[in-house]
């Protein structure tokens, strides 16, 4: 009986000398292979640096084209929204729908930015 005990000891001290060896291995492990070299790792950080630079740059053209045009589209809006007024004034409301609607122009502006900053 102690035999087996001493056999079965030995067995589980291997086992679990074996586990914590492929635990340390495991995580050092990626899809490429063992574990990248720092240049390869410094280059790496480099490119996602890039890419995030240039989604940066996207989001503010984005957010800053859109918003110039919608001032833009407001600002020719509303000064027929308010010669249209001064001759009609029944008309003044329905011309401050197309000023909400140029406005919306930034808001898709904005909108592009949160979606190219989420991917």
């Amino acid at each position: 009986m102690d035999a087996m005990r001493a056999k079965t000891r030995t067995i589980l001290l291997v086992l679990t000398i074996f586990t914590a060896v492929l635990a340390g291995l495991i995580p050092s492990i990626t899809a490429e292979g063992v574990v990248k070299p720092a240049e390869v790792q410094a280059a790496e950080a480099m490119a996602k640096a890039e890419i995030e630079l240039g989604k940066f740059l996207a989001m503010a053209l984005s957010v800053s084209i859109c918003s110039v045009a919608a001032g833009y589209a407001v600002g020719k809006i509303g000064v027929a929204a308010i010669a249209s007024a001064t001759e009609k004034p029944e008309v003044f409301g329905k011309t401050i729908i197309f000023a909400g609607l140029a406005e919306g122009i930034a808001i898709y502006g904005l909108l592009v930015a949160f979606l190219i900053w989420i991917t």
